[in-house]
């Protein structure tokens, strides 16, 4: 089994995210994930990537009324991640290109991992 050799963490202004995708997509990265979570200051979102095993994050850290654009275009499979952030955070993606307007999930409440929301 092999194991990854870096890890590196690169925080991103909201505005550059798309482009820094791009630019991973063209460099030959792979999108593993995209993890959301609550902070004080907002929200911050973990993009995860890998090549050649190893991973590389962009960190973007945005204030709850923020908007941030989606990162469908370069990877597709970015859909499942970002409709899931948008129920369950309230988090504001502009431009998914499979976008499910909050009802990805079947919740209670909405965005019960930001009830303030």
């Amino acid at each position: 089994m092999r194991s990854y050799r870096e890890q590196s963490i690169e925080p991103v202004a909201a505005s550059d995210l798309l482009s820094k995708a791009r630019n991973m997509k063209a460099e030959g990265y792979r999108l593993l994930q995209i993890c959301a979570t609550k902070v004080s200051e907002g929200f911050e979102i973990l993009y995860s990537f890998d090549k050649d095993h190893e991973l590389f994050n962009l960190r973007v850290t945005i204030p709850e009324e923020e908007e941030i654009q989606s990162v469908t275009g370069e990877y597709w499979s970015a859909f499942i991640y970002e409709n899931e952030m948008h129920d369950l955070f309230g988090i504001k993606i502009k431009n998914i290109e499979l976008d499910y307007g909050g009802h990805f999930f079947k919740v209670a409440e909405p965005t019960p991992w930001n009830p303030k929301n």
